[in-house]
């Protein structure tokens, strides 16, 4: 069964950092791409950053870009999501997403097949 699992969150100052991963369950390349989607108490889901393994192009909300950087490590299977500068309203819980739709077009929620149950990421001081 394919699964993904994700890891990392927890409770951080603002300023601070965390990394994310996100394991997938046989092999990363099996998706065409793998996704993280955060959604906030109150408010809609939304994407995060993405990641796509036929050119390992990647893609950021505006929100996030130059604070924050996915990867992926092949070999482990593992994605990962570099959060910096971490801001109250990053808080969230995080969700790890995977597609293997060849025409996915991020950011839709919809698109994406597989998800992962989610860590939570607090920001505060």
């Amino acid at each position: 069964q394919l699964q993904l699992v994700e890891s990392g969150g927890g409770l951080v100052q603002p300023g601070g950092s965390l990394r994310l991963a996100c394991a997938v369950s046989g092999s990363i390349l099996d998706y065409y791409d793998i996704g993280w989607f955060r959604q906030a108490p109150g408010k809609e889901r939304e994407g995060v950053s993405c990641i796509s393994n036929d050119d390992g192009n990647t893609k950021y909300a505006d929100s996030v870009k130059g604070r924050f950087t996915i990867s992926r490590d092949i070999a482990k299977n593992t994605v990962y999501l570099q959060m910096n500068s971490l801001r109250p309203e990053d808080t969230a819980i995080y969700y790890c997403t995977a597609t293997k739709w060849p025409r996915y077009v991020w950011p839709d929620a919809l698109g994406m097949e597989i998800w992962g149950k989610g860590t939570l990421v607090t920001v505060s001081s």
